[in-house]
Order: structure tokens, then sequence, then C-alpha cells
């Protein structure tokens, strides 16, 4: 008890000692300067900080290699193929006699009624194999998150925010976990509402653990603030939230097979608003539910997103950035070319499967350096007098 007093008035005394006020007139605000060289747990050694760290960057690349194979998943027709859900008691099939009772059991359902009756048992096992592959790779998440997040909950190796985030990490795999548990569906394709959910949690989850891991093992470091400066974070972080918001109307986009509807650019059938815009009643359905109305809206996310990223790079350019943000804005504006011209690619293809794999690991990679500059600036801020 003697030590944590100490401990809290030393970290008041260093504080105030790094509490700088602007000059009067120019702003009403207090800048506050965080340590930065020290680790979110000062208790904890330099090798059980870096253990955590690794681990959640793991979880990371599992997570991300997860989402592309869904991808996969989605645009191969697969997702359906596997009409049972166990967690512990799902194996391929190990004879022919097998594989005809697994096809039997797809047969019954709306996917081959309406869209495989011609299958052959062979291009059955290639999906029902993805389907698996998939379901197997989550799974993997499920036990590489929990099986290490127990033993370092137990060793005292987390702070109170990563026990928080840890928490709400392990909601976000158990919910992927019993996803598929609705098998019956009445159209031959999963919900666009289910599928952006899920892709949504997965977005989350490993957006938890890609800031929970870069704050372990490389703490921000400290750089001159300013007024522009804290503007500059405002703008950084708002682009970060629209990054997000249109990966997931990309899901909608996705789940409606909206990118078949008009395959031109920048006009959508020589026009730049659709006739059929607001062809649905009521109004607000015509957002989600109107094939037309959510590529027009994910168009206008993605141009709005390659607009706020490059407003940032310009302004920022002329900022006193430190090394590392510099570096992450340079990342964020290159990684945003890029997913701009698959967008459009993808789209004056015809959505080729390769193409739309690729875009979506291109929103998720946007995403990541969105968070990585967002984290560079995690120290540059003001409070109120």
């Amino acid at each position: 008890m003697i030590f944590s007093r100490l401990l809290s008035r030393s970290s008041v005394c260093t504080a105030q000692r790094l509490y700088r006020v602007q000059p009067k007139g120019a702003t009403l605000f207090r800048t506050v300067l965080t340590t930065s060289a020290q680790p979110a747990n000062a208790f904890v050694s330099e090798k059980a900080r870096k253990a955590v760290g690794y681990w959640l960057l793991t979880c990371c690349g599992f997570t991300f290699g997860t989402i592309v194979v869904g991808a996969i998943t989605r645009i191969t027709k697969s997702g359906l193929s596997m009409v049972d859900w166990h967690l512990f008691k799902e194996f391929p099939p190990l004879s022919y006699a097998q594989w005809e009772i697994e096809f039997e059991k797809y047969k019954q359902f709306p996917e081959y009624k309406l869209r495989n009756m011609n299958m052959s048992i062979e291009e059955f096992k290639k999906i029902w194999y993805m389907e698996y592959f998939h379901r197997m790779l989550g799974r993997n998440i499920g036990a590489v998150f929990v099986i290490p997040a127990a033993y370092f909950w137990y060793k005292k190796w987390f702070t109170t925010g990563m026990k928080k985030r840890g928490l709400l990490g392990w909601y976000m795999v158990k919910s992927g976990l019993q996803d598929e548990t609705a098998q019956k569906y009445a159209d031959p394709r999963v919900s666009h509402y289910r599928l952006a959910a899920h892709l949504g949690t997965a977005f989350v989850f490993y957006s938890l653990l890609l800031w929970t891991g870069l704050n372990t093992l490389f703490p921000p470091e400290k750089a001159p603030i300013t007024p522009k400066m804290v503007l500059f974070r405002k703008l950084v972080h708002s682009t970060k939230g629209l990054i997000f918001l249109t990966a997931l109307s990309g899901a909608l986009v996705a789940g409606l097979e909206a990118g078949l509807v008009y395959n031109s650019f920048p006009k959508m059938a020589d026009r730049w608003i659709p006739s059929d815009l607001f062809a649905q009643t009521p109004l607000w359905k015509n957002f989600f539910e109107n094939s037309t109305t959510v590529q027009f809206d994910h168009r206008l996310f993605g141009e709005l997103v390659f607009c706020a990223v490059s407003g940032c790079w310009l302004y920022g350019r002329r900022l006193p950035l430190n090394p590392r943000m510099r570096l992450a804005l340079n990342c964020l504006m290159g990684v945003a070319c890029v997913q701009v011209s698959l967008g459009i690619a993808t789209l004056l293809f015809y959505v080729p499967k390769s193409l739309a794999v690729t875009h979506q690991a291109g929103a998720l990679t946007l995403l990541s350096t969105a968070l990585w500059l967002g984290h560079e600036m995690k120290l540059i801020r003001y409070v109120k007098k």
C-alpha cells in the first residue's frame, strides 16, 4: 500500500513536470505529455511484455488469414456446403459412402435445388473442403487466442485495459464459432446482414489485437504538440472510422452480389446517379437491400476514403512528424492508391475471384495502416482547463 501511494505521487509529479501551458490568448487548452518509453505494464519483465506482444500479433496474422479465406469461401459459394455444425465433431468423410451421405444432406437445402442441381460429388468435395478449411482456421484462432490468454492472465502479465480487451476478444471469438449454427436459409446464400455482422466482428477483433499489440511492442514516440498536430490526429481517427464503415458496406455489396449490377466507372450506365437508386419502398430499405443503392454507397464511401487519406497526407507533409509517423502516413497513402485501383479493376472486370479476394485483403491492409498511424498519434492530445 505504501509503495503504491509513493508510485502514485511520483506519477503525479512527473505529469506536473510535463505540463506545458500554451501561450495566453492562443488557445484554452493545455498540452499533456504522457511518457511513451514505459511499457504498458511496468511490473512485468521485458521478456513477458514481448511474449504478450508477439502473441497478439500472431493472433492478428491468423485473423487476417481467416478473413481472406472467408472471402474465398464466399466467392466460391462454399459457405453453405456443410449443413451440420459441431464444434468438436466435424471431420472430413473418409469413404465414398460417407461422402454420398454428406452430399445427400446438401441436396436437401435451397442452394443445391436452386443453383447446383447439376453438381457432381467431386465438385461438391471442393466447396466442402473450402468451407471446412475456413471453419478450422476460425477454431484455431480460438485456441491460439484463449490458451495463451489464460496463461498470461494467470501470470498477471495483463494490465486492466488488456483484460477488458481480452474479454471482449473472447466474446467475439465465441460469437464467430457460433455463427454458423443456423443453417436453414430460405435463399441459397447467406443473409447479407449476417455476412456484414460476421465480417464486422472479425474486423473489430483484428483491430483490437493490432492496436494492443502495437501498444505493447511499439509504444508511440513523442512528437511536437501543436494545434495543427491535434487537428491532424482528429483527421486520422476520422479517416480510420470511414475506412471501417467502407469495409462494412463492402460486405453488403458482397452479400447482395451488387458488384455485378453496374460494371462501369466512374458513371453507372452512363449516369452519375442511376435511375433505380430509390426503387424500393420504404426508402430506408434501399440502403440495405437495393443492389444499385448498395453499390452506389460503396463507391461513394471508397471515393471519400481516398479523398480523406489524400487530405491527411497533404496536410501531414507540412507538420513536424517523427520518422515513424511519417512512414505510417506515406504507407497509408500508398495502400489507399492500390486499394482504389483494385476496387475499380474488380468492378470493370466483372468481379473476378482473384481481384475480389485481393480487394478485401486490401481493405484490411488499409485499415491496419490507418490503425498504425492512429496509434503513433496517441500522445498528441489536449485536455481542457
